[in-house]
């Protein structure tokens, strides 16, 4: 099959909120390219034995997507020029040209499956559904985890700051609602940790049928999760329908996303119920913190991986 591929010369800088925003969009299969220097940490975590030689990193970075090439796509094309100019407000994005090329299918979405292993959170294995499980044992609970094309493997600094946080504050019996809800890591988690029930919302449906695959390979109970496709922060109709009451609600999402969600948020969780909020960038931190006050809750823990921050707070 053939693909449209289309590249975004952009900034380092700005790859990841450009690649956050095709995400939106609900373009899936993004590819980076830049000349960042691998660290030994990157070299441990993506098995490579010999770093390659890059030539100098001068702050460029190219963030490839691909459609159908038979599809009609001035549309969204034009959406995705439309919000690159909008991410000027807060980041370099560069040029932001984009380059339109042909190839073909090659894999090309699976490659990336080789770079995700095995890996623990406090006593939590995740572990792609691909890979044998390790041999040690002693864990509190195992999650198999198969993204698909959706967001989510567990692995991201903002994924595993809220998976701490869940760690640390959910209780048995606890119903959560997970905002964009990716492959459904975190209600994975919410569940393995003791919670009654999650609700997850995306407003990419691909995440949809990953979120319920993931609750099946999981061995959970269909009725233990409830997914829906739309945007809380402006759909009457899905606010409805998700309801109220929920002891934690998560938000693993890019800040300038959290911002509008958050007043949504109060409605949706019960007295003392708590909102952990991810995907922050460090420089996005203040703000946040004033939409989380502003909303009327309590902060009671900001944390700090690399430069991405979650925000723990309570009703």
């Amino acid at each position: 099959m053939k693909w449209k591929q289309y590249t975004i010369q952009t900034t380092t800088q700005a790859e990841d909120f450009v690649s956050g925003m095709l995400a939106d969009l609900g373009i899936a299969g993004v590819q980076i390219e830049d000349n960042i220097p691998l660290s030994a940490e990157d070299k441990e975590k993506m098995y490579i034995d010999i770093l390659p030689e890059l030539p100098p990193d001068e702050g460029i970075a190219r963030v490839s997507f691909y459609l159908e090439a038979d599809g009609e796509h001035e549309g969204l094309l034009a959406r995705v020029q439309e919000e690159l100019e909008g991410l000027r407000m807060f980041v370099d994005v560069g040029s932001a040209n984009i380059t339109q090329g042909e190839t073909e299918d090659k894999d090309w979405i699976n490659n990336w499956k080789k770079y995700f292993k095995s890996f623990v959170i406090e006593d939590i294995l995740i572990k792609p559904t691909w890979e044998e499980a390790p041999k040690e044992e002693g864990y509190r609970c195992v999650i198999e985890i198969d993204p698909g094309t959706s967001f989510g493997t567990g692995k991201h600094e903002t994924t595993q700051l809220c998976i701490r946080q869940l760690y640390k504050y959910l209780k048995p019996g606890d119903r959560v609602l997970d905002v964009g809800c990716g492959s459904g890591i975190l209600s994975l988690v919410s569940l393995k940790l003791g919670a009654s029930l999650v609700t997850g919302t995306d407003i990419d449906p691909i995440c949809m049928e990953a979120a319920i695959d993931n609750m099946e390979i999981n061995h959970l109970p269909a009725e233990q999760g409830n997914f829906f496709h739309g945007n809380l922060i402006d759909d009457p109709g899905l606010q409805e329908r998700i309801g109220e009451g929920y002891d934690i609600a998560v938000a693993n999402i890019l800040a300038d996303i959290v911002i509008p969600l958050t007043p949504v948020i109060p409605g949706h969780i019960k007295k003392g119920g708590l909102y952990i909020a991810s995907g922050i960038i460090d420089f996005k931190e203040e703000a946040v913190k004033k939409a989380v006050t502003e909303a009327g809750l309590e902060i009671l823990e900001v944390c700090h991986q690399g430069e991405w921050v979650s925000i723990t707070a309570r009703k």
